[in-house]
């Protein structure tokens, strides 16, 4: 296990963690709300630095990140472990794992001098910090990150958004680009689904639109997210403080594959279109569909003329922009390539 550089230590041998807004108080041999930090004689250890569970190339589009080197690969990893407890999650094997000191033993040790090499040999243009939670492995995800950028590569998180102002110090110099799921823009709904808190991803939303390229996912689910009242405050609160450039990605539920909603119903198209004309409405310039696939509302298009600038069918990318302007009128499509 490595030593982490995110937490103080406490009277007693307790240690406190600094990595998100939970704070973890954690007492000797015990470990953290996310299950992948451990006190250990007073110093808080990472149980999931080096063990990557899950390494893939993927191409930008699947994080989502539509305005950022769109039809590029990225180089994806992951850990075990996860702060929150969202009943809907679909990656609940991995964000919900137990006994990670005991599963990483059966996982090779990937050094971040490794991950790097393996990106540059596969063609990719960044590093994608996903899969789990990003700020449960932040120890190694930075090392990673600072390597990438010595070697002209990106880093990419999707991220719950629940890092502390000092998690958010130590990443943003090497951070690129970042989406974020705003699950919902109720409190009770962060409280009761998730066992976290709105306000703080709220707050970091906004540090982050002013210092790095940021993406919102928010998943659409029948009996938990779908309200239109509180959709509506959603955008408003993208296009008031975060800004009508900002891409808001809205994305189909499927019940089948979640953690603890296998009995509820799926999302409808209905209810994701009638989500996409809230954020239209709101004035954002680019809403996208997800888990539709070959829907055109994947598609970009120019916000001032209206015409095609970048399709997308099946994470197949064809550009019909210039250099990130409409070919039609040349209207910055705020894409960074």
């Amino acid at each position: 296990m490595q030593e982490s550089q995110f937490f103080k230590k406490l009277p007693a041998n307790k240690v406190k963690c600094l990595l998100c807004n939970h704070f973890c108080d954690i007492a000797p041999e015990k470990i953290g709300i996310c299950r992948s930090r451990k006190n250990e004689n007073g110093i808080l250890k990472s149980m999931v630095y080096g063990h990557p569970f899950d390494a893939n190339i993927d191409p930008i589009e699947k994080k989502p990140l539509f305005h950022f080197l769109p039809g590029t690969n990225t180089y994806s990893i992951g850990t075990l472990g996860c702060n929150f407890t969202c009943v809907n999650c679909q990656n609940w094997n991995i964000s919900q794992a137990k006994k990670i000191e005991e599963q990483n033993n059966d996982l090779p040790f990937l050094s971040p001098e490794k991950i790097v090499e393996d990106c540059l040999n596969s063609d990719c243009t960044s590093i994608a910090y996903t899969y789990n939670e990003p700020t449960m492995f932040a120890d190694y995800a930075l090392d990673i990150m600072k390597l990438a950028h010595a070697n002209k590569l990106k880093n990419v998180w999707v991220s719950n958004g629940y890092m502390s102002d000092i998690c958010l110090d130590a990443i943003l110099p090497y951070l690129d680009a970042i989406n974020v799921d705003l699950k919902s823009f109720d409190e009770k709904f962060y409280r009761e689904s998730c066992s976290a808190k709105l306000q703080p991803i709220l707050d970091n939303l906004k540090r982050l639109k002013e210092q790095t390229h940021l993406e919102i996912t928010t998943l659409i689910i029948p009996s938990l997210t779908y309200n239109e009242d509180m959709l509506i405050d959603l955008a408003n609160f993208i296009v008031d403080e975060l800004g009508a450039d900002t891409p808001w990605h809205i994305t189909k539920f499927s019940s089948s594959i979640s953690w603890k909603l296998q009995d509820s119903h799926s999302t409808s198209t209905e209810m994701i279109y009638n989500t996409y004309e809230i954020g239209k409405t709101a004035g954002l310039k680019y809403v996208y569909v997800g888990n539709l696939p070959g829907d055109d509302k994947e598609n970009t298009y120019c916000p001032k003329c209206g015409e095609l600038a970048i399709q997308r069918i099946d994470y197949e990318v064809e550009r019909f922009d210039d250099n990130g302007e409409c070919a039609h009128c040349g209207k910055n499509l705020d894409i960074i390539d």
